[in-house]
């Protein structure tokens, strides 16, 4: 029973997220990131205790594993500015 709500449910968000033109809708704005490193880090820790605490496979568990990897990908960003490759 609980997977035909589920499947009823994800038919509603994708009808919602396409006009009557058939174009879909834009995504919603994300918030911005810091853009030092520390604080990166620091945002990092706590998300990573909002997705331990949170339930596994919940909105906001997965909201944390999304935001864990925006995080990782900026870190990524800075570090490589910091030390390009050679080549």
């Amino acid at each position: 029973m609980g997977g035909k709500k589920k499947v009823e449910k994800q038919e509603k968000r994708a009808r919602q997220a396409v006009k009557p033109t058939g174009r879909p809708t834009k995504a919603p704005q994300r918030p911005s990131l810091p853009q030092t490193r520390a604080e990166l880090m620091d945002l990092h820790r706590e998300t990573r205790a909002r997705r331990n605490r949170a339930a596994h496979g919940s909105e906001e568990h997965v909201a944390a594993i999304e935001l864990i990897g925006r995080i990782e990908v900026e870190i990524a960003r800075i570090e490589r500015a910091m030390d390009p490759p050679l080549g």
